[in-house]
């Protein structure tokens, strides 16, 4: 029995393999629009595109961050400035792409950029601490999606989200892990949308890696900010030396948990756009498939006690 069961999972395994392996026709024919690609995941994964012979046309917020990928990159990519967050800036970027590609259409959007701070518990933050991360992560996703749908739409493309693990479970306050749920629910009600039009709508839920987002030293500089404008009362119910503590917690997490190989999450990222049959949700990652989707599914108490367990203790529990 556990012998044919076997079979049955390499059958399965072999059947995927040989079904994902098939690539996209005429690369050369085929725009990719990328945003966030100053640094990290959007900056590597424009890079690699460009050398598989895409036509990338890369978003970026200075620059010095087109500049520096132009030198990089051969001349079938181009650049654009954009910021997400400014839906004038996010049209006009959207005017350039439509003379770009002309009758093709756009054969896939990477909404790629993102930011991690502020981030601290929720009862530190004020409403414009989430305003300004969901005008990036969820909003910026949402506004750029949309400006450019009709164009994706002609070409039956693709529109590939990036969200992250922690849109399936929150293991720490403020708006990160809202922003990130909020692009995982709009990426489902999307491929739904889009489904009757032959457009595919991938997410990319990567776990911990080193890049900006996940840059401990930025962390504790946005969590230091913090703490000094937080009043008296709160400061005492977290105690003296919950930030010492809580320093230490993040030089824990971030000397095991985030790895340096970010070409995992782009080789996701190139997959969901060249393969005839790409994957509906790619989860890269050690972290991700063996720690952090396996807690999502599991019962709420269970998840509950094992972040509880692992936080830093309060001056107000003791009390």
């Amino acid at each position: 029995m556990i012998l044919y069961i076997l079979c049955l999972v390499v059958i399965w395994f072999l059947y995927r393999w040989l079904k994902e392996i098939k690539r996209v026709p005429n690369k050369s024919d085929k725009y990719v629009y990328i945003t966030g690609c100053d640094s990290g995941f959007g900056n590597q994964l424009a890079i690699h595109l460009d050398k598989l012979g895409f036509r990338v046309i890369a978003g970026c917020y200075t620059e010095k961050g087109e500049d520096e990928l132009k030198k990089m990159s051969s001349d079938r990519l181009t650049t654009t400035h954009l910021d997400v967050t400014n839906s004038e800036s996010v049209s006009k970027a959207a005017a350039v792409i439509k003379n770009v590609v002309g009758e093709k259409g756009l054969w896939a959007v990477v909404n790629n950029a993102g930011v991690s701070v502020p981030s601290a518990p929720s009862d530190w933050l004020t409403i414009d601490d989430y305003k300004s991360m969901l005008a990036v992560n969820l909003n910026g996703v949402i506004d750029v999606t949309l400006s450019v749908l009709s164009l994706i739409k002609k070409a039956k493309g693709r529109v590939v989200n990036v969200a992250s693990v922690f849109g399936r479970i929150s293991p720490f306050g403020g708006p990160y892990c809202v922003s990130k749920y909020g692009v995982e629910s709009f990426n489902d009600s999307l491929r739904i949308n889009m489904a009757p039009f032959g457009v595919k709508v991938l997410c990319i839920e990567p776990g911990f890696f080193k890049t900006n987002v996940t840059d401990g030293s930025l962390l504790k500089r946005n969590l230091e900010k913090l703490w000094d404008k937080l009043p008296q009362d709160v400061k005492d119910d977290y105690g003296e030396d919950y930030m010492k503590l809580a320093f230490q917690k993040m030089d824990d997490r971030f000397s095991q948990l985030p790895d340096g190989d970010l070409m995992k999450v782009v080789n996701s990222m190139e997959h969901a756009i060249s393969a005839v049959h790409p994957r509906t949700r790619y989860s890269p990652g050690w972290d991700a498939k063996f720690l952090w989707l396996p807690l999502s599914y599991m019962p709420t108490c269970i998840a509950d006690r094992f972040f509880l367990k692992d936080a830093v203790p309060l001056k107000i529990s003791a009390r």
